[in-house]
C-alpha cells in the first residue's frame, strides 16, 4: 500500500493530505522510469557493438566469400582474355597466312563495345567497382570470342577449299623458261620508255618473240578480253577467285574469249607488242583483293630456288620498262 503524505498547514495548525497534480504525477513517473531506459539503452549499445548475432555472423561470412569470388573471377577473366588474345594472334599470323587470307578486321572483334552506361544497377555496393569492371571485361570477352568463332569458320572454309585455292593462285610464269629471253622490267618505280619520266610499273615485263605462247598462271574464268590502241593494247584479265586476278597485256592474239574457264598452264594467247609498247613482250600483273602486288613472289610452282633467285635479280636490275 502506497504511503500517504501529509503537509502541515500553519494557518489551520493541522496536517493536511498532500494532493499531487497530474503534471506532478507524470514528472515523477518519468524520473522513475528514465534510469531504467538509460541503463537498457546502454546494454543495447554494448551488445550491438561488441557482440554479433548468428545472422550477422552468417552475413559477414557470406560477404567475405563473395568478395573472394569476385576477385577470383577477375583473375580468371584476365587469364581468359590472354588466351583469346593468343588465339587471335595465331589466327592472323599463322592460320590466315597459310591460306593467304587477309587478317580478320580488328574493328569486328570490338564491335558493339562501349556506349551507354549499362551498369547503373550495379553501383552503390561495397564491391561495385570490381563487379562493374568484371562485367565490362566479360562483355568484351564474349564479343571477341564470337568474332573469333566467325574467323575460325572462315579459316575452316579456306582449309576445305585449299585444293581449289592452290589451283587458283597465279603460281607459274606466264611465259615458259625456254621461250623467255629475259625479264625486261620488274615491279616498282621505272623509267617510262616513251616519256622518259619515272613512274610506277605495276607488273613484270617478259621479253619473248612475237607469237610465243602465253599461259594462264592459275585456274579461273576469263573476265576481260579487250583490244586497245594504247595502254595495255590487246589484254586478258583472268579472275582466279579467292581475291586473285591476273592481267596479260600487249598480246598479238587471243586463244580464249570472255567467260571461258581456264586451267593453270593453258595457252590463252600470244606475245605481241600492241598498245603502249616499244618491243615484243608480255606485261603481266597480279592483284589480290583489288590491290596490285609483285607477281615475282608467286613463281614457286615451276622453277627451282636458284632460278627464283636469278629471276629476282633480273627483275630488280631493270631500270626501264617496255611499256
Amino acid at each position: 500500500m502506497r504511503k500517504q503524505k501529509f503537509r502541515y498547514n500553519p494557518e489551520s495548525l493541522s496536517y493536511e493530505k498532500v494532493q499531487l497534480t497530474w503534471k506532478e504525477r507524470i514528472l515523477r513517473s518519468i524520473l522513475f522510469i528514465a534510469p531504467s531506459i538509460v541503463v537498457g539503452f546502454g546494454f543495447y549499445l554494448l551488445f550491438t557493438q561488441l557482440l554479433q548475432s548468428p545472422r550477422e555472423l552468417k552475413l559477414e561470412r557470406e560477404n567475405a566469400f563473395l568478395t573472394a569470388q569476385v576477385e577470383n573471377m577477375h583473375e580468371n577473366v584476365i587469364l581468359m582474355s590472354a588466351v583469346v588474345e593468343d588465339l587471335e594472334h595465331r589466327d592472323n599470323e599463322i592460320y590466315r597466312v597459310v591460306f593467304n587470307a587477309e587478317p580478320f578486321p580488328e574493328q569486328l572483334r570490338e564491335l558493339g563495345t562501349g556506349g551507354s552506361d549499362k551498369y547503373n544497377k550495379l553501383k552503390g555496393f561495397d564491391n561495385s567497382k570490381r563487379v562493374i569492371e568484371n562485367s565490362k571485361l566479360i562483355e568484351a570477352l564474349q564479343k571477341r570470342i564470337y568474332a573469333q568463332s566467325i574467323s575460325f569458320d572462315e579459316v575452316i572454309k579456306l582449309a576445305k577449299e585449299k585444293e581449289a585455292m592452290l589451283g587458283a593462285m597465279p603460281a607459274i610464269q606466264p611465259v615458259s623458261n625456254e621461250d623467255l629471253r629475259r625479264i625486261a622490267s620488274g615491279y616498282g618505280w621505272r623509267i617510262d620508255p616513251i616519256y622518259k619520266t619515272k613512274k610506277m610499273h605495276w607488273g613484270l615485263d617478259f621479253t619473248a618473240e612475237t607469237g610465243t605462247n602465253i599461259y594462264a598462271t592459275g585456274n579461273g574464268v576469263v573476265k576481260i578480253v579487250e583490244s586497245k590502241k594504247w595502254g595495255y593494247g590487246n589484254s586478258i584479265v583472268i579472275d582466279h577467285g579467292f581475291g586473285y586476278t591476273s592481267r596479260y597485256a600487249h598480246m598479238s592474239a587471243f586463244d580464249v574469249k570472255e567467260g571461258d574457264r581456264v586451267v593453270r598452264g593453258q595457252i590463252i594467247g600470244k606475245v605481241g607488242s600492241t598498245g603502249k609498247s616499244t618491243a615484243p613482250h608480255l606485261h603481266y600483273e597480279v592483284e589480290k583483293n583489288g590491290k596490285k602486288i609483285d607477281p615475282v613472289h608467286f613463281f614457286h610452282s615451276d622453277i627451282s630456288p636458284d632460278q627464283y633467285e636469278k629471276l629476282l635479280e633480273m627483275a630488280n636490275n631493270a631500270n626501264q620498262s617496255f611499256d
